[in-house]
């Protein structure tokens, strides 16, 4: 902590930031940031749908302590999107193998994925837009990071900045898809 707070010192960063440091930790990084002078403005965290462990109290941690938290991989790589619903495509990278994403763990969730592919449609979204609205629904999260291959990518996902309300009903649809597919 004591080189974010000499490089913000030096000028040479405007603020201080952590990344994927889980709740005590991130307490504790926080609290020795105070102490130093350079308050921690963000915590940069893997969080989608599909990835929820800033849930056991890291959100807490970052509200309490006026830190905000920036999600990336909102997408699960790609797996929140309509890309993976009728399968795995080629070229894509569950299909090459070598990335997060593992043939297998995606062919498991196709039936979950088009589950809450059906949430969104009655939500008048894609996949990916109410996926991007379920993490900005909550107030702890200050920005989410997408990525975009394309323009008409990019601007489909801001998209999901016209809807971020979710009824209790879809809330409770949506947990118990992603109940079943912790299961797997």
């Amino acid at each position: 902590m004591s080189a974010l707070d000499l490089v913000v010192r030096q000028g040479k960063a405007l603020y201080a930031g952590i990344s994927n440091y889980p709740a005590d930790r991130a307490q504790e990084a926080i609290a020795i940031l105070n102490d130093l002078g350079t308050p921690c403005l963000i915590h940069q965290a893997r969080y989608s749908m599909m990835d929820r462990w800033v849930e056991d109290g890291l959100l807490d941690v970052l509200d309490k302590t006026g830190t905000g938290l920036i999600a990336f991989s909102p997408l699960e790589q790609g797996m929140l999107t309509p890309r993976y619903l009728d399968g795995i495509p080629e070229g894509s990278r569950a299909a090459k193998s070598m990335t997060y994403l593992e043939k297998e763990f995606v062919e498991k969730r196709i039936q979950h994925l088009n589950k809450l592919n059906e949430i969104a449609k009655d939500r008048g979204q894609s996949l990916s837009q109410m996926a991007i609205a379920w993490l900005l629904k909550d107030t702890r999260v200050t920005s989410v990071l997408l990525g975009a291959s394309s323009s008409k990518q990019l601007l489909e996902n801001l998209q999901s900045l016209e809807n971020t309300e979710f009824s209790g009903d879809e809330l409770q649809q949506i947990d118990a898809v992603l109940a079943e597919i912790k299961t797997l």
